[in-house]
């Protein structure tokens, strides 16, 4: 053997050491990330979820409009794509064609048609309408807009009113994917104490918990949010209404949970270091939770991202079939509403785009959910 060789397998097996060093002095948290990056779907799936985070917490200046702004110009018009060439030739910079309107001869009703020999050119940066990022920082600066101040563009179209559907998504977004991360959080903070008690206490306190738990997840939702519905006082603001909603669904988002967690301290409450703590006199709230939630932290964190869809499809159903946010207030479910007539599946299909948000969130949020079961398990290799 030679001394570069016997120097390569030298430096290899040096390199082997240091990474077999690291992998056994890593914390659980560190080996759950390692394990983690190695599930490919979930990291695209974390990725793509970030990214709908980021256009709805900055829709102010993602969205080139406000969400109830209007073009009265361009009323049901069609997806006006960015392109940089047509029968005129090609520009370095995109554009879209210019808009006229013309009268229907068989409906009499006015159509917005494109205009083929007027070029409106795309802007980045552009300015527009004066707003406030997350109600706070004041700008007229949007991502994108119209060299033109008086031209409006509408990537993914205009509803039967005239407002943008690419801006109204972006708000919508923000306002669904909120309601789930407030609601989840809810139902997190009531299950951990009221599981936590139940599994803790055990005996007849864990019996009446378990009685009020089935009896929670026993009620009708339906006929449940249709009460509280019609309940909420018509002279509410829209920020009423959305804590009123992000509250209803936490508080009825909590039994699943609840019985997971109690089942898990059923289950080590009789371990020998819980045991110790109790003989050493610390108190019930810091044995549950220092030395027994921490046992089984990542399979909770498992169940709250798997909770996620769950909450945005409620937020969902409820505000498509009216009985949760209502307009001017905007959410997935509160755009899908107006989407329900057979007109628009015939003349304007662009209004299910947001249809396709609560999709790709749905999925996105159940993959990851599988990447993190597979990285708290250190027995399930990660695909």
């Amino acid at each position: 053997m030679t001394d570069a060789t016997a120097g390569a397998l030298a430096k290899q097996e040096e390199k082997d050491r240091q990474k077999r060093l690291k992998y056994y002095s890593a914390s659980q948290w560190t080996l759950i990330w390692w394990r983690f990056r190695r599930h490919r779907a979930a990291m695209v799936a974390s990725l793509i979820l970030g990214l709908m985070a980021f256009l709805g917490l900055f829709a102010e200046f993602v969205a080139p409009y406000g969400p109830t702004t209007r073009d009265t110009m361009y009323i049901d018009g069609a997806p006006q794509i960015p392109m940089f060439c047509d029968q005129n030739g090609c520009s370095a910079r995109p554009f879209i064609h210019g808009v006229s309107t013309k009268r229907d001869p068989v409906t009499l009703r006015a159509i917005s048609v494109p205009d083929p020999d007027k070029r409106v050119y795309v802007t980045f940066f552009a300015t527009g309408e004066a707003t406030r990022i997350l109600g706070v920082i004041p700008t007229s600066i949007h991502l994108f807009g119209l060299s033109e101040p008086d031209a409006k563009l509408h990537l993914w179209g205009t509803d039967d009113l005239g407002r943008d559907v690419f801006s109204r998504t972006m708000y919508a977004t923000r306002t669904s994917l909120s309601i789930g991360v407030l609601g989840v959080l809810i139902s997190f903070v009531l299950a951990l104490v009221i599981g936590g008690i139940a599994g803790y206490a055990g005996g007849m306190t864990d019996n009446v918990i378990q009685r009020v738990t089935e009896v929670v997840r026993v009620v009708p939702i339906i006929p449940l949010y249709m009460g509280l519905a019609a309940a909420m006082p018509k002279e509410w603001s829209t920020t009423q209404v959305y804590f009123a909603m992000t509250l209803i669904l936490g508080l009825f988002g909590w039994p699943t949970l609840a019985r997971r967690i109690r089942s898990q301290l059923l289950s080590i409450r009789g371990e020998d270091y819980v045991i110790a703590a109790r003989l050493a006199g610390a108190r019930p709230g810091r044995i549950i939770g220092q030395h027994m939630l921490p046992s089984f932290t990542s399979f909770i964190i498992v169940d709250l991202v798997i909770s996620f869809p769950y909450m945005i499809l409620s937020e969902t159903a409820l505000s498509f079939v009216g009985l949760g946010l209502r307009p001017p207030t905007v959410s997935w479910g509160v755009l899908l509403q107006q989407a329900q007539s057979v007109r628009v599946i015939e003349q304007t299909p662009w209004l299910f785009i947001p249809a396709v948000f609560v999709v790709v969130a749905v999925l996105a949020f159940t993959i990851i959910g599988d990447g993190l079961r597979d990285a708290a398990d250190p027995y399930s290799e990660a695909r």
